[in-house]
This record gives structure tokens, C-alpha cells and sequence, in this order.
């Protein structure tokens, strides 16, 4: 018998979620002990900052611009590595179980193996999960969880928003906020638990595996069950520590970087990519972001109630001492820092950091430890491989996350690029307390034709057009500015830092897939 591992995702959750990374209003008993107990991560970034690329690159090892899933919107390609199948194929059994995202999601015909397997009522095998049970973020869509509602509760659908939605609502007309009738036993949340901890009851005792159980929130809707409302009073809440107070703050801050992050602001360009086209930061009230983020909160508790019922039954079965548990998740939210939400081609802290823990197996007799060095989701895969003992893959372009601080890492590189005419690409590189972002030439080579893009998805079209020739970028100094909101491009002090920072960024870069994958739909 060797090590176990469970992987736990959850979904766009910011690196404050837990008590032990400084959150100070939900209560993460049970993440908060995993991190007392193992190693906990301070500086660990995303490789994108929306879902299909960045969990491609958490399957892969791989930067997207290696695997190809560059974007939302562009599948990863069936023929891309899986650390799922050297696992599996080094004798683990193995699943996935939640949220999957590896390939669009809006596809009701099924014509990706995603979507198929649980409109077929199939479990796998899928990219080297010999069993697989999927949920979205509701009854919408292609997955086993909604089957299951809608097959066995059909009368408790109505109250989730879909995923795009800001449809006001809540105490304050906050916009993607209901509070959801469905009873917390019926909430995706505790059906990814339920279903990971009957699927461990299927293993034998000496069974090796390795479990993905990856939930969808705290992602946007903030359709909470009604029942859990009450955990957090959103008016006895301040404002995030991010948010600068007022609206002519928020526009003087967004006047220094970048043409499109005032655009989103203001509403003249929506952030067509990420967010909900009819959303406008600008109109949000202070006391509505209070809202949302107390529903946030309630999710966090109810996410890290999950993590712990899974592992009371890890426990139960006999395998505690030797099984490794990791928590993250795939990419950040603003959860109103710079008065904004959702995420998007913005590269700073809010959506680039992550919550990461690794609990090893109490069997290894690892020292807990707290490792401020950057790191990455590309160095999840080759860890696994490590505490499998099985060979890390030439492929993967990660390597074993470190035990203790003093690992001598440098860097952590993040990319955005467009799934639809926008055509912003973004490369970014943390280091030395410094957060670079390159914007290259606005490329609009493999996006959507403009006069498809808004009304196949019902989006508003943008007052105007904003492209980049390559001059600009973001610079800013983490020990100073540690939310990001004084930009150092163009500050002439800054600017042999920012050459030796632009310059460690390309040296660093792996060359992108030829030809670039195109996108197929949104999503």
C-alpha cells in the first residue's frame, strides 16, 4: 500500500477564504487544521484566471499556452496529458468528483466527452478518471447533479439563478443574488461530499487512490440555500480591505493602468469574457457588495464543512495517517476589491492568488512548515507523481511542490488570452515581491467574428474598441501596494526593475501550441 490523495478544488475562491490565510469572517475550522498541520502556501498563483485553462493546467502540469486550452471556450484537446492516467496507470484507482470544465460548456448536444458521459448517464472512463460524477452550479446544463435534481427533486430546480445571471436580488437588488429555497442536503455542495464519500466506500481497504473532488462555489450565482443565509450578517460587515472607498477613488486608481479596466468600470466596454455582459461595476452600492460577500462567506463555511465530512470518512475507512490532502482552487474572484466582481483579463492578486494547503500523510512525518516562495498549479501534478513514486513525466512543466520555506523558487507566470474578439493577451510573472503584466499586440486571429459575438450571447455591444499595440502593462510592488492600486509601468524609478522583470518572463515562457486551438463556444 502506498499514499492516498485527495485533491480538493473549489471555484473561484480567493486566497483570504480561510482563517488561515488571514480571513477574518468565515469560519474554516477544518482547512484552517490542515494548514496547523502541513504546509501551508502563501504565495501560490493560478497559470489563468477562468476555469477551463487554469484546471487544464492542474490535470496537465502544463502552462496553457503548452496544452492548448488557452481560454474559456477552447476545449483541451483530447490527446493532452493526464497526471490522472500516470496515477492510473502506476496502479491508483482513480475519480473525479464535482466540477469538471476541461471543455465548453454550453453544448447540449453533447458533442464534448464532458458533456456526453453524463447526458448518456455514464461515469467514465474520462482523461484517466476511471470513475467520474460531474455538477455544475445547478440544474442547468450537462452534469450528473443536475440529473439527479431534476430526476429526484424536479420541484426544488427553480430557485438557482443560471451561471451568467445578475438578476437582482437578496436584501439589497445585489445583481447574480437569490436566496434559494433548495434544502442544503440537495446543494451541490453537500452532494459533491455525499458523492466522493460513497465512492470511497467502494474501494477496498488496501486500495491506492486518488480522488479529485472539486466543487463549484463559491463561484458566482450567489444563490445560497435560504437556509444558510443567516450564517454572516452582511450589515455588520465592512467593506473589503481592497475597495477604496468611493466611487472617484475607484476611477482615479483604474485611470492609471490599462484602457479597459475604467471601460469595464464605467460600462462602456463590458467585460464580455468573464463576466455578465449587462453588468456594470460602477452601478454596484456599497451595501450590496457587503451582501455578496456575506454569501461568500456562508459558501466557505459550507465548502470547508464538506472537506470535513469527507475526511471524518477517510478516517473511518483507516487510511487518515496515510492519505495527503491538498485544498485550492482554480482561479480568484474581486469579491468587490477596486469596487469590481467576477474575474477577467485583469492580472492582479485578487484573481491570480490561491489558497493552497497540502496536508502530507501523517506516515511521511512531515514538519508543518509555511513556504512564502512563488508557486504554481503546473507543480500539483508532478507532487502527485512524487508521493506516488512514480516517475514525474518529461512533459510536465512543473515540478514537486516544496516542503519548507528556503526552496529557492523565483517565479510564477500567469496568461489571459481572449475567447472572443477581444483579443487581450496578457503574460504576467510574480517575482522578487513584484507583479508584472506584458499586454502584447491586441490579436484578434482566433476569435469570434464581432458581429456574431453579442448577439449569440446577449450581450450588449461595447460603445467602443480597445486594442493594445504592445507598449502597455501593469507594474506594481507587493510590499508597498498589496492591492495593486498604484501601476509602476511607466514610473521611471520602476523601470530597470521592470526590464529585468519583462526580460525573466520571456526567458521563461515555454513556446505556444502551433496551430492555436480555436474557440468552439462559450463557456
Amino acid at each position: 500500500m502506498g499514499r492516498r490523495i485527495l485533491f480538493i478544488t473549489t471555484d473561484q475562491q480567493r486566497y483570504d477564504a480561510y482563517g488561515c490565510n488571514g480571513g477574518e469572517v468565515a469560519r474554516t475550522p477544518v482547512t484552517d487544521g490542515l494548514a496547523a498541520e502541513g504546509v501551508r502556501f502563501e504565495r501560490a498563483y493560478c497559470q489563468n484566471v477562468v476555469c477551463t485553462p487554469a484546471r487544464s493546467s492542474m490535470l496537465t502540469g502544463q502552462y496553457p499556452r503548452t496544452h492548448g486550452a488557452i481560454a474559456n471556450g477552447v476545449p483541451l484537446p483530447d490527446d493532452a496529458p493526464s497526471v490522472a492516467q500516470v496515477l492510473r496507470d502506476g496502479g491508483y484507482r482513480t475519480a473525479l468528483i464535482g466540477k469538471v470544465h476541461f471543455e465548453p460548456i454550453a453544448d447540449p448536444s453533447g458533442k464534448w466527452e464532458q458533456n456526453r458521459i453524463p447526458l448518456a448517464g455514464e461515469h467514465g472512463p474520462y482523461r484517466g478518471f476511471e470513475y467520474v460524477e460531474f455538477a455544475g452550479h445547478g440544474p442547468q446544463g450537462a452534469s450528473h447533479y443536475a440529473n439527479w435534481l431534476r430526476e429526484e427533486h424536479p420541484d426544488e430546480t427553480g430557485g438557482f439563478l443560471r451561471i451568467f445571471s445578475a438578476a437582482p436580488g437578496g436584501d439589497t437588488g445585489a445583481p447574480g443574488v437569490a436566496h434559494n429555497p433548495v434544502p442544503r442536503e440537495h446543494y451541490h455542495t453537500d452532494w459533491v461530499a455525499d458523492r466522493t464519500a460513497a465512492w470511497l466506500d467502494t474501494l477496498d481497504d488496501d486500495d491506492d487512490w486518488f480522488c479529485w473532488m472539486s466543487f463549484p462555489d463559491p463561484h458566482h450565482p450567489w444563490d445560497v440555500p435560504a437556509s444558510e443565509v443567516g450564517r454572516v450578517d452582511w450589515r455588520k460587515l465592512d467593506l473589503p480591505p481592497g475597495h477604496p472607498g468611493s466611487d472617484e477613488r475607484i476611477r482615479e486608481i483604474l485611470a492609471g493602468r490599462p484602457e479597459h479596466w475604467l471601460a469595464w468600470y464605467d460600462g462602456s466596454v463590458p467585460n464580455v469574457d468573464a463576466a455578465p455582459g449587462d453588468f456594470v461595476p460602477a452601478d454596484l452600492t456599497h451595501d450590496q457588495i457587503r451582501e455578496l460577500n456575506a454569501l461568500v462567506h456562508a459558501k466557505n463555511e459550507l465548502l470547508d464543512e464538506a472537506f470535513g465530512r469527507v475526511l471524518a470518512k477517510i478516517e473511518e475507512r483507516g487510511w487518515g495517517d496515510d492519505t495527503d490532502v491538498f485544498v485550492t482552487t482554480d482561479h480568484g474572484e474581486f469579491q468587490g476589491e477596486l469596487g469590481l466582481l467576477f474575474k477577467g483579463p485583469y492580472h492582479v492578486d485578487a484573481l491570480m492568488r490561491l489558497p493552497m494547503v497540502w496536508r502530507p500523510a501523517r506516515s511521511a512525518g512531515t514538519a508543518p512548515a509555511v513556504v512564502p516562495e512563488p508557486v504554481s498549479q503546473i507543480d500539483l501534478a508532478p507532487t502527485f507523481c512524487a508521493i506516488a513514486g512514480v516517475p514525474v513525466p518529461d512533459w510536465m512543466e512543473g515540478k514537486p511542490l516544496p516542503l519548507a520555506a528556503g526552496s529557492g523558487r523565483e517565479r510564477a507566470i500567469v496568461e489571459w488570452d481572449s475567447q472572443l474578439d477581444t483579443g487581450y493577451r496578457l503574460r504576467t510573472i510574480v517575482q522578487d515581491g513584484w507583479i508584472c503584466t506584458v499586454y502584447e499586440p491586441t490579436d484578434r486571429e482566433y476569435g469570434m467574428p464581432k458581429a456574431d459575438r453579442y448577439a449569440d450571447f446577449g450581450m450588449r455591444p461595447p460603445e467602443r474598441e480597445i486594442t493594445y499595440d504592445g507598449s502597455e502593462g501593469e507594474l506594481y510592488n507587493l510590499a508597498d501596494d498589496p492591492y495593486q492600486w498604484v501601476n509602476r509601468w511607466d514610473d521611471p524609478s520602476a523601470a530597470e526593475v521592470k526590464a529585468k522583470l519583462v526580460r525573466d518572463l520571456y526567458e521563461n515562457l515555454p513556446p505556444e501550441r502551433e496551430p492555436r486551438l480555436r474557440p468552439q463556444a462559450m463557456g
